[in-house]
């Protein structure tokens, strides 16, 4: 007799992008699933990287992270948001977003406790709330410009929400919030014990001159947040799995816990490469509109096509309904355009937990120019 798991995500299972990069690969398809460039990133940071190994940084930073980096991230955070951030207490580096985004609940849900998510949504809210004994209480963005019904959000309210996620621009339909909904949450959660967790990983790649609607721009909101940010996104280096979560003393100090236990720290020659470059403004205030180029030029491309892009206002991503193509499952027309026409996209259903179908892709744009033009050449044909 052998010890059996008792699975705490039982439900689930390889992820769709696991599954679409693997068709992707063996069907030699062009890949504009997966959220990652395929263009170099920065010379300069790349060379800084080298710079600090070569001098010796390759020993552990200090758990929440190098001192150096950190405080060049809270002089970013002011100058960008007017908010006063404290690199010793209020900031921790982490394994990436996604690790942040995961270390956060951790360090506040308990069994029982209730997380408000709007889906679609990025794939690892719900298992990281349920792996915490926690429920997602999910309430659909309305299509289809993937707005959050505010109303909707109030009714969800109940003495068990610990915690509302949002996330600004969005993974997967690249829709931002705006001013007004700022207020929504705000009226939403004064008063309460909810706390706030914003996913702000695309918080530079966002297009057509719309002000980043970040969390650290709301003291009073930012007193009750995590506030997670990537590196590897902004800087086009996703391998790196780097980046960092701000917040309140109190809030860091428990997401310490969890850290301190898990990664504990993260690797040193990045950290130092990355203080040095942000010195450099022009780097990450520029990626906007770098982004947006592929943006825009992916939309003129895919007018040769019969899908019908949506609005992007930030991200790596725009989606398009299929609705003159076919009326199949957006999962089965996925897998048959990546073994047939040699194009691999993520089923927007994928961001949904009961896989809700609006017969819409998802499309990465983050890409060089002759691979979006290889990709819109065999989607044309459809």
């Amino acid at each position: 007799m052998f010890p059996t798991i008792n699975s705490k995500l039982p439900h689930v299972g390889t992820t769709i992008f696991t599954v679409m990069s693997g068709l992707a690969t063996e069907y030699k398809a062009v890949n504009l699933g997966q959220g990652f460039p395929d263009f170099p990133m920065s010379e300069e940071l790349t060379a800084l990287v080298n710079e600090a190994m070569r001098n010796g940084f390759n020993q552990y930073a200090p758990m929440p992270g190098w001192v150096p980096l950190r405080e060049s991230l809270a002089e970013k955070m002011e100058f960008l948001y007017q908010t006063k951030v404290n690199p010793d207490t209020e900031i921790t580096i982490t394994p990436g977003g996604t690790y942040a985004i995961y270390s956060a609940f951790t360090a506040i849900l308990q069994p029982g406790d209730e997380v408000i998510v709007f889906e679609p949504a990025y794939d690892s809210y719900i298992p990281n709330i349920g792996i915490n004994g926690a429920k997602a209480i999910t309430i659909n963005l309305v299509y289809p410009d993937y707005h959050i019904d505010w109303i909707a959000v109030q009714n969800a309210i109940t003495p068990k929400t610990k915690a509302i996620i949002i996330n600004s621009p969005h993974n997967p339909t690249g829709s931002v919030l705006e001013e007004k909904d700022i207020q929504e949450l705000k009226n939403i959660v004064t008063g309460t014990n909810i706390f706030i967790i914003s996913d702000e990983v695309y918080e530079h790649l966002i297009f057509d001159h719309i002000p980043h609607q970040s969390i650290l721009r709301y003291p009073d909101l930012w007193q009750r947040s995590f506030v997670c940010f990537s590196f590897g996104k902004t800087y086009n280096c996703t391998g790196w799995k780097l980046g960092y979560c701000v917040a309140p003393v109190a809030l860091t100090k428990e997401f310490r816990k969890v850290h301190q236990f898990n990664a504990f720290s993260c690797f040193t020659p990045t950290q130092v490469a990355l203080t040095a470059f942000l010195k450099n403004k022009d780097a990450y205030l520029g990626l906007g509109s770098f982004m947006q180029e592929k943006r825009d030029y992916f939309k003129d491309l895919m007018r040769e096509t019969r899908f019908s892009l949506h609005e992007s206002f930030g991200s790596y991503f725009i989606c398009g309904s299929y609705e003159r193509i076919s009326d199949e499952p957006d999962k089965d027309l996925a897998i048959r355009l990546t073994k047939e026409a040699g194009v691999a996209t993520i089923p927007v259903s994928a961001f949904y937990h009961d896989e809700k179908d609006d017969n819409v892709l998802r499309f990465c744009f983050s890409k060089k120019k002759e691979t979006l033009e290889r990709a819109v050449e065999r989607l044309s044909k459809l």
